[in-house]
C-alpha cells in the first residue's frame, strides 16, 4: 500500500506521468523544477527520493533521467492503481506478493493517492447495483462515516458492506431490509481496509493474450 503524497509530491508525480505519456522519456530534474516551480534541483531530487521511498517510483541514480514509474500507464491524465487478488490476515494487509497488476484509472476518480482495487465477492449488494467480480476502488486514508460502503477484512475474508458505528462496535450490512447485520467489536478479528469510492464493472471478459 502506498503512503499518501504531499501536495508537492503529487504535482511532481502527476507531471512525470503526463510527460512520459507525451514524450516516451522522463523529464530532467531541471525540467521538473521549472514545471512545478521548485528553484532548487536538490529539492527536486529530494522529492523524487520520497516518491521512491513511498513506492511510486524506481530510480537509476547513475542516470539523469533514470526514473521508472511503478505500474506506469502510457495514457495521460491517469494513475496506475494496484489491484490486489487477496489481502493478508494480519498487517500489513496489502503486499506486493498479493498484487495482481496495476490498472490505469482516470485521476478524477482517484480520491486519494493510497487508493487500491479489490474484486467484489458475492452478489449480496446486487440491489445497490454492485455484483460479484466488480472492482471496488478503495481509499484507506478516507474516514468512513455511517452509511458508506467500506471494504473490510473479517478473519481471512474480504467483504464490501455498509458501515455503521455503535460506540466501540462496528456494524456491517447490505442495507437490504431483512438481511442480517454483522456486529464487530474490539475482540473480533477484523479490519476496515478503507472507503469504497468507485465501482468498476467489466461486462465482457478480455480476450486471452496470444503468445
Amino acid at each position: 500500500m502506498h503512503d499518501p503524497l504531499t501536495p508537492i509530491e503529487r504535482k511532481v508525480y502527476h507531471f512525470l506521468l503526463d510527460f512520459l505519456a507525451e514524450h516516451t522519456y522522463q523529464p530532467s530534474v531541471r525540467e521538473i523544477g521549472r514545471k512545478v516551480r521548485i528553484p532548487s534541483t536538490k529539492t527536486v531530487t529530494e522529492v523524487l527520493g520520497r516518491l521512491e521511498e513511498k513506492g511510486f517510483l524506481e530510480r537509476e541514480h547513475a542516470r539523469s533521467r533514470g526514473v521508472k514509474i511503478v505500474g506506469f500507464s502510457s495514457i495521460g491524465g491517469v494513475q496506475p492503481i494496484p489491484l490486489y487478488a487477496r489481502v493478508n490476515p494480519v498487517a500489513p494487509y496489502l503486499t506486493s506478493e498479493n498484487r495482481e497488476r496495476y490498472l490505469g484509472v482516470d485521476r478524477g476518480l482517484v480520491l486519494t493517492d493510497d487508493s487500491f482495487l479489490l474484486r467484489v465477492v458475492g452478489d449480496e449488494l446486487a440491489q445497490r447495483g454492485i455484483l460479484a467480480g466488480d472492482l471496488a476502488l478503495v481509499s484507506p486514508s478516507t474516514r468512513a462515516i455511517d452509511g458508506e460502503l467500506v471494504a473490510a477484512r473479517i478473519g481471512g475474508h474480504v467483504t464490501v458492506r455498509l458501515i455503521g458505528h455503535l460506540g466501540a462496535v462496528v456494524s456491517l450490512s447490505t442495507g437490504t431490509a431483512g438481511e442480517p447485520e454483522t456486529f464487530l467489536g474490539p475482540t473480533d478479528d477484523f479490519a476496515i481496509l478503507g472507503v469504497v469510492t468507485t465501482v468498476v464493472r467489466t461486462l465482457r471478459a478480455p480476450a486471452p493474450e496470444v503468445d
